[in-house]
């Protein structure tokens, strides 16, 4: 490699690196907690409902949709209206979410979860205390939108170290054995030969958590793009271009059944009621989950008309909403058990030290030529 295409290199890892490491050691920081989150939330004392999956059956959904319509009437002192219906795969547990409006925010919603078995409420799902805050932070730094489109730059910025990292690695392990650490010379190339030979073993490891990051940043967006596109195709195959909000909601159970006849023996995985960002103006939108560990993750929603209970479509997600689907147990390691959450973890602590030296690397750099 040419010495100017080694500087050329260098100076885009050393400043991809620098503006994306106080992000990413933040990141590291808050989605070290978060990859325990679900062991975190039995030590405080959530409520576990063992029995059969709510997403296979229990009591009417109709019932338990009206409960906590009274009980968002209670806690919010207006009327509301739903947005979500969320299912349990592995437990009794069913959640609803209300709002004052349809188009409610993230801000404006409320969770409410129940047994499904019994119908008997659980309580309302905590919006406030250490980590939902850590996951705030982690995902759009208590900024919205703008915080989670920063973290996708940070994310960028952060492939490039990666890869511009693995161009200036190369030529290196020519002239020095993989895995060298010279101990008999400086602090600094000691701390270069551990800087080196961490970042090759993560390699693997940080490409995947970066790149699912950034999809995950940009989830908004290409939410926005999947409505726009695949769905109002879904609505106007149809409905035509107008299609009109329901004048009343229909039986949530008679849409299920609906839409359960034409997905065979697949579990529903949550619906997303007329107006909200799952669905459109007039449709419970359905989405169900395939029955492998894989295709768990994938998702095809089922369009419901939410007066009529008559099916309006099917269709699969497109590449990028699948991508995104798969993109969040990646990166958070949640789809192995505790053992891959632990060597998560384990990899989340090397790679805060990777940052550090790469900084520390840096800063001596600086003294030194100030010196």
């Amino acid at each position: 490699m040419r010495a100017g295409s080694i500087r050329a290199w260098a100076w885009v890892h050393t400043w991809s690196s620098l503006v994306c490491t106080l992000a990413l050691l933040l990141l590291c920081v808050t989605g070290l907690p978060l990859i325990f989150h679900d062991e975190i939330d039995a030590w405080s004392g959530e409520t576990a409902l063992a029995g059969v999956a709510s997403a296979r059956g229990g009591r009417p959904l109709d019932a338990i949709v009206a409960q906590a319509r009274a009980d968002y009437a209670r806690a919010a002192g207006a009327q509301g209206v739903p947005l979500f219906v969320g299912f349990s795969q592995d437990s009794l547990l069913i959640t609803v979410t209300f709002g004052p409006r349809p188009d409610a925010d993230e801000a404006q919603m409320r969770l409410f979860s129940y047994d499904r078995a019994t119908g008997r409420s659980v309580g309302e799902v905590a919006r406030h205390g250490i980590m939902p805050l850590l996951l705030k932070l982690h995902t759009d730094l208590l900024l919205g939108l703008p915080g989670m489109l920063f973290l996708g730059v940070m994310g960028l910025l952060f492939l490039a170290a990666i890869v511009s990292g693995v161009v200036l690695y190369v030529p290196f392990v020519r002239r020095l054995a993989f895995g060298t650490l010279r101990f008999d010379r400086s602090e600094r190339v000691r701390r270069l030969d551990e800087h080196n030979l961490l970042g090759a073993l993560l390699l693997g490891w940080t490409l995947v958590v970066g790149a699912t990051g950034v999809i995950n940043a940009f989830a908004d967006p290409l939410t926005a793009l999947w409505r726009q596109g695949e769905l109002a195709q879904m609505v106007a195959a149809r409905h035509g271009d107008a299609a009109l909000p329901p004048a009343r909601y229909g039986s949530l159970d008679a849409a299920m059944a609906a839409a359960q006849r034409a997905q065979g023996g697949l579990a529903p995985q949550f619906v997303g009621f007329p107006g909200g960002s799952f669905s459109s103006t007039r449709h419970y939108a359905i989405f169900f989950q395939g029955d492998t560990p894989l295709t768990s993750h994938v998702l095809t929603p089922v369009l419901v008309d939410a007066e009529t209970a008559h099916l309006s479509d099917v269709r699969a997600m497109p590449l990028s909403m699948q991508a995104l689907m798969l993109s969040k147990p990646l990166h958070f390691g949640d789809y192995g058990g505790l053992a891959l959450k632990l060597v998560w973890a384990l990899l989340d602590l090397a790679t805060i030290r990777v940052l550090w030296s790469g900084f520390a690397l840096w800063w001596g750099k600086r003294k030194a030529r100030a010196a």
